[in-house]
């Protein structure tokens, strides 16, 4: 049986990838942050946990129990911009400190293993107004997509000055059901609590491409057969502009209570207008997301309900 570790398993991206992975007959492995019971992480397909750092102690100790595994997927760091303005040297250390740790593990302990690396849209930062392909310029402006830029150059020095096999994946708005976190949760929390009207900061046009977690994991495990020491990158999205404001009114429409929306102009720190992927070169991957973000946002609130107890409203 092959084996895949996860750092970050219990994470979003890693809970959904761990269960895909599993359901493909692979051993998975995870390591992170978090009291998980067994019966939790056997319904998310982990076969095997460690709650702890991403160190070479811990790595070892995985590997001692669970064998040398066939891929590595790096999902542990910082998830958002709004933490690592507010917390910048945790960002720091979740983001790129783990990653060098792991990768000089790697380089002396699993030198043969594919490594994946999910990083962010973020990378790019503001500016663009047309689809964003891979080799665009890179200038982020939050700390957090400075983070996951550092990570990419470590993966891509380790790659090119050690030979490890290396693959990177630049996901999008990554969102879905038990994202408990950023624009969907919130609105659906808001109007928990007053169904009627709803305020979101921003002005509702920007931008995004949203990105369903099953074509998520779909597109990390594909960067998995490509990894290489020269390096693999690839966009994680649809290459579809969606704005704001139509993301809310269409969660709002679902939720079917006639909601009043409104903007309030203020825009957060740390977020582009324009952040959408140029598909291109992942089609030719053969790689064609499945689920629309109408769909997928009726998916989201049918989630939320139902964990809330509110399949009635």
């Amino acid at each position: 049986m092959k084996t895949a570790l996860i750092t970050g398993a219990r994470g979003f991206v890693g809970r959904h990838l761990a269960r895909s992975l599993q359901q493909r007959g692979i051993k998975v492995c995870g390591i992170g942050h978090g009291a998980w019971t067994e019966i939790e992480r056997f319904q998310w397909g982990v076969d095997y946990w460690l709650n702890g750092d991403i160190s070479k102690s811990n790595l070892d100790i995985i590997q001692t129990d669970m064998g040398e595994a066939d891929w590595i997927f790096h999902l542990a760091g910082g998830s958002s911009v709004g933490p690592s303005l507010s917390a910048p040297e945790e960002d720091f250390r979740r983001s790129v400190l783990s990653t060098a740790e792991l990768l000089e593990w790697a380089r002396l302990a699993v030198p043969n293993t594919k490594l994946v690396l999910a990083s962010s849209a973020a990378v790019y930062g503001a500016g663009h107004t047309q689809a964003i392909s891979e080799t665009a310029n890179l200038a982020p402006y939050s700390p957090y997509g400075y983070h996951k830029r550092i990570a990419e150059e470590l993966f891509e020095s380790y790659g090119q000055n050690f030979g490890l096999n290396i693959a990177i994946v630049r996901l999008f708005s990554v969102y879905g059901s038990e994202l408990k976190k950023q624009l969907l949760w919130d609105v659906c929390n808001k109007l928990t609590q007053n169904p009627t009207h709803l305020i979101l900061g921003g002005s509702g046009n920007e931008l995004r491409d949203w990105f369903h977690i099953s074509d998520a994991v779909k597109i990390v495990s594909l960067a998995s057969t490509y990894a290489n020491p020269e390096g693999f990158l690839v966009n994680g999205g649809t290459g579809i502009p969606t704005t704001v404001r139509e993301v809310a009114q269409q969660l709002c429409n679902i939720w079917g209570m006639n909601t009043q929306l409104e903007f309030s102009g203020n825009s957060r720190p740390g977020d582009p207008q324009y952040l959408v992927s140029d598909t291109t070169f992942a089609s030719t991957l053969d790689f064609v997301p499945k689920i629309s973000w109408q769909s997928g946002i009726s998916k989201y609130v049918n989630w939320f309900k139902q964990t809330n107890n509110l399949e009635n409203l």
